[in-house]
């Protein structure tokens, strides 16, 4: 068979060559991140991420002092102080005793870190580690009404 002898051009094979090896290389590249971000746990956090958002809020507004504001997206209402009645059984002084600078646990918050999140009833529970302190604090965040609470619930890692 001479150079002159060679088959016709097949645009249909071509094509699907083509296809396929660009199917390999794709799926390749998914399987080798999601196999990391599996190891990492990292999926499971993305489900939060609004939740986490809305602590670290909440936590950066502790540590800078505005407690005011802490307060209002603890309750999920930036205008808590023209009805302050309404948070009665948790009303701003007990927080400021929970979460000022006289705090009893922590002293003066100064920084956190999120360290795992996990959807529990109609919510998610956030752990959190507190100026660096080991032993966590969990949080929950209503999905619905986007308030903060105490957990009842704490988390683990460990199986």
């Amino acid at each position: 068979m001479t150079l002159l002898d060679a088959p016709s051009y097949d645009a249909g094979r071509a094509r699907r060559t083509r296809t396929l090896a660009i199917s390999g290389i794709v799926l390749f590249v998914v399987a080798f991140f999601g196999t990391i971000l599996w190891a990492l746990e990292w999926p499971w956090q993305v489900w939060h991420l609004p939740s986490d958002h809305r602590v670290n809020q909440f936590m950066a507004a502790v540590e800078g002092g505005d407690l005011n504001q802490a307060y209002g997206l603890w309750n999920h209402d930036p205008n808590w102080q023209q009805h302050p009645q309404q948070y009665q059984p948790y009303d701003f002084v007990a927080f400021q005793k929970d979460w000022g600078p006289a705090n009893e646990d922590y002293g003066q918050i100064k920084s956190h870190a999120l360290f795992i999140a996990h959807r529990v009833g109609n919510g998610v529970v956030i752990g959190l580690y507190i100026n660096g302190v080991k032993k966590p604090l969990f949080l929950r965040v209503d999905n619905k009404a986007k308030t903060i609470g105490f957990s009842p619930v704490e988390l683990s890692r460990e199986p």
